[in-house]
C-alpha cells in the first residue's frame, strides 16, 4: 500500500475559521475525510504544527519511509531554509502546496523557500491542490 504523508504548517488548523474568503470554510479535518475515500488504497496521515522545529522534525521522521509527503509549509515557506535543508535531506519526494494562489496575493509570498527542494508546487485550487499533488505522486 502506498503511503503519503500530509504536513500542514501555522494557521492550517483554523481552515474554515480564519480568513474564509481566501482559504474557504471547510476544516481540513472534514476535507481529509473525503480525501482518504477517495483514495481508498492509499495510507493518508496527516499531521499539522504551528512550530517550525515540530515540521522539521516530522518530516525527518517520516522522509525516509513513506512514498511522499505533500507539504503545505504556511507561512514558513517563504522564511525557512532550515525546511528546504530537510526536504533535501530526506528521500521521499516532496510535493509544496498552497490552498490560495500566492502569486495573487502580497509580494513576500511569490518567493519560496522550497520550492527548489520540492519535486513540484501546486497552489490555488483551494483545498483540492491536496488531491492534485497526490495525483502527482502517483505519477
Amino acid at each position: 500500500m502506498m503511503k503519503i504523508q500530509i504536513i500542514n504548517g501555522p494557521n492550517i488548523n483554523l481552515l474554515g475559521k480564519r480568513e474564509p474568503s481566501i482559504y474557504g470554510s471547510v476544516a481540513f479535518e472534514d476535507y481529509l475525510v473525503a480525501l482518504r475515500n477517495k483514495y481508498p488504497d492509499i495510507e493518508i496521515s496527516y499531521y499539522q504544527s504551528n512550530v517550525e522545529g515540530e515540521l522539521i522534525d516530522k518530516i525527518q521522521t517520516v522522509g525516509f519511509d513513506v512514498d511522499g509527503i505533500v507539504l503545505n509549509a504556511g507561512a514558513y515557506t517563504h522564511t525557512s531554509i532550515a525546511l528546504q535543508d530537510t526536504i533535501r535531506s530526506v528521500s521521499s519526494p516532496v510535493i509544496e502546496v498552497h490552498i490560495s494562489n500566492v502569486h495573487k496575493r502580497e509580494e513576500f509570498r511569490h518567493t519560496s523557500m522550497i520550492a527548489a527542494a520540492c519535486k513540484g508546487v501546486v497552489c490555488g485550487f483551494g483545498l483540492d491542490s491536496y488531491r492534485l499533488a497526490i495525483e502527482a505522486l502517483l505519477s
